[in-house]
């Protein structure tokens, strides 16, 4: 009687549960492109087959943010952009990431006026920062194995 307790139990099969959908949406990210500068080019040279982003299931950009879950923040973002950026984020669904990708969109890179956002985590909240300027597609690929990592390791509400 007692290891049917612990089998059944809420322990043994939420763990499992969550392992499952952790894993699944892992390895099925649909991205929104939010591309606005130079970094652009370094954001297609990725999608492109010699580096394939493909394989890590994150391959099929969606270009409307109810259908996507990964909020791509590629270049300069503006204090007139700003706006339009939040709004974007508000209406994707959740569960929902953001990468913020290159040193502009990181830190305001080498704008430092009023016109740019210093960083766009002053705006919206950021699961992964990309630095460089441009990031290089290596760094890139690492930057989306540490989302995958930490969208793996999520707890579900089950």
């Amino acid at each position: 009687m007692e290891v049917d307790k612990v089998l059944a139990g809420d322990s043994f099969f939420t763990t499992r549960l969550n392992d499952v959908i952790g894993w699944s949406r892992k390895f099925s990210i649909f991205t929104y492109p939010f591309v606005t500068a130079c970094c652009g080019m370094e954001y297609m040279s990725v999608s492109c087959s010699h580096y394939d982003i493909d394989r890590f299931g994150a391959g099929l950009p969606r270009f409307s943010p109810r259908q996507a879950d990964l909020l791509m923040v590629v270049g300069t973002i503006s204090q007139k952009l700003a706006p339009v950026l939040v709004r974007i984020y508000e209406q994707m669904t959740n569960p929902k990431w953001v990468v913020a990708f290159g040193v502009c969109t990181c830190t305001g890179g080498f704008y430092d006026d009023y016109a740019t956002v210093q960083g766009i985590d002053t705006i919206i909240p950021v699961d992964v920062y990309i630095p460089g300027c441009p990031p290089r597609p290596e760094t890139v690929l690492d930057g989306l194995m540490k989302l995958q990592t930490k969208i793996q390791k999520e707890k579900q509400a089950v």
